[in-house]
């Protein structure tokens, strides 16, 4: 009998581990299947306005098909892998545009991360002791932290670059940048950590439970 019960578990088992294989297989299939509609249908709408890839590039279609499987694609917890910001640049050449469309979609970036520690951080000290005027300083120095987590992120090197010619003689550049969002939540709690700190001369153990991402 207990010979007979353990073989029944060990059935359910498996057919639970084939089960999720499966799933998992079916999801992925779906995200490559949206990933490439979505591709093909961006890739025309910029065709139709003027957008060309880069010297060297591979076909547009595939460029934008791998920054469409990043923006499906979720971690453990079903909540997206990464952010992503587009920029804009507009100059004489490439190179300048492209700096400053980088730049633009950097600082982009860097807002939502800072949005998204604000939130945290909300939650917080709602449920702290804080004072109104020491909530009104963390608040403040976090509002004013995107070009503090920009320079942070350091250099990231799109997942797609386009240009198109203008009348002028100038040229336009278009980017697309993804950042993982648990690393963006790393990087921005570093930067705040230290502003956090040197202005409100803040412990560690004050920092940690104001950047704390589940608090008890």
């Amino acid at each position: 009998m207990k010979k007979i019960y353990i073989l029944t578990v060990l059935a359910l088992f498996f057919t639970t581990a084939i089960f999720a294989q499966n799933t998992e297989k079916e999801q992925k299939k779906e995200l490559n299947e949206k990933a490439i509609k979505s591709a093909r249908q961006q890739a025309k709408a910029y065709a139709k306005d003027g957008w060309k890839t880069m010297p060297g590039s591979i076909p547009m279609d595939k460029l934008l098909e791998s920054a469409w499987m990043k923006q499906l694609a979720t971690d453990e917890n079903s909540q997206p892998a990464y952010i992503t910001a587009d920029g804009n640049g507009v100059a004489e050449s490439k190179s300048v545009a492209e700096a400053q469309a980088i730049e633009f979609a950097k600082l982009q970036l860097a807002g939502t991360i800072e949005s998204n520690i604000a939130s945290i951080v909300k939650g917080n000290m709602a449920n702290s002791q804080e004072s109104t005027k020491e909530a009104t300083s963390v608040t403040e120095i976090i509002q004013s932290s995107k070009n503090i987590i920009a320079q942070q992120m350091g250099y990231i090197n799109p997942a797609f670059k386009l240009y198109r010619d203008l009348k002028d003689k100038k040229v336009e550049v278009q980017v697309r940048i993804f950042y993982e969002t648990k690393q963006s939540l790393i990087v921005a709690k570093k930067a705040i950590r230290k502003e956090l700190k040197e202005k409100l001369q803040k412990t560690d153990e004050q920092v940690d439970k104001l950047l704390l991402d589940n608090p008890k």
